[in-house]
């Protein structure tokens, strides 16, 4: 059987599993929507587990469908099964912010964002739950670089491997990931003042003139810290 043949045979079984709940409301049934909701469980734990599935991501995951089951309104028109996928997501998401022992860098803190939205916009468009072999296919990054990007916060920062956030492949007019990587992080090494500047000038595409006014300072200024700043990334983006 095909991944594909075996997801919508799960999907049919939790669903059916619900709809016998909803008509009879008892232990029994709620029990048999737990059963049928584990694969659904695991698959998110392993998706969203920085080290593979663990007891506490489970059992979160199973808190989120007992939550689904006891909240699913079916005159909403919405499938109990991606109802149901929000809600695991939602308690595993919760328990891995409340868990972390490190800090995210950005670069992974901005990945991670689009692992979520990804992940969430498929289920709420299609009802799919993605493989993160799919994950990496939409996102244009290698298996590795997903994986490593969700180790953040979970190990030292000395211990992610960056050499792995990878494309899959490169595109024209694109900066590859590993570039923007290592860009953020020499924009980390920064003042606050020249990150305002380069993201007034660079991101938010604003004079040199609106940019002062803005922060206060002379046009002369926001121009000597302009070139002072693009001399220290370039020096940085060499040495990197």
């Amino acid at each position: 059987m095909g991944i594909e043949n075996k997801h919508s045979t799960q999907t049919n079984i939790l669903e059916e599993a619900m709809l016998q709940y909803i008509q009879h409301r008892d232990e029994q049934h709620l029990h048999q929507v737990i059963e049928s909701g584990q694969r659904l469980v695991r698959h998110f734990a392993k998706l969203y587990g920085p080290g593979g599935i663990t007891e506490d991501l489970i059992q979160c995951g199973l808190e989120g469908l007992l939550k689904a089951a006891y909240r699913y309104d079916p005159q909403r028109g919405t499938a109990f099964c991606t109802y149901a996928s929000h809600c695991i997501i939602g308690e595993i998401r919760h328990y891995l912010r409340k868990e972390a022992a490190y800090c995210r860098p950005i670069w992974a803190v901005k990945m991670q964002e689009k692992i979520n939205e990804t992940i969430e916009r498929t289920i709420r468009e299609t009802g799919e739950t993605l493989s993160i072999e799919r994950i990496a296919e939409k996102l244009n990054i290698q298996v590795e670089g997903i994986m490593e990007a969700q180790r953040a916060g979970w190990v030292p920062l000395d211990e992610l491997d960056i050499r792995k956030v990878r494309h899959r492949e490169y595109r024209s007019f694109e900066l590859p990931i590993e570039d923007k990587i290592a860009l953020q992080q020499v924009l980390a090494t920064l003042s606050d003042l020249q990150r305002k500047v380069i993201d007034m000038l660079f991101y938010r595409s604003l004079t040199q003139t609106e940019t002062a006014e803005l922060l206060g300072i002379s046009q002369r200024k926001v121009s000597r810290i302009l070139q002072r700043s693009l001399d220290l990334l370039a020096k940085r983006m060499t040495s990197e």
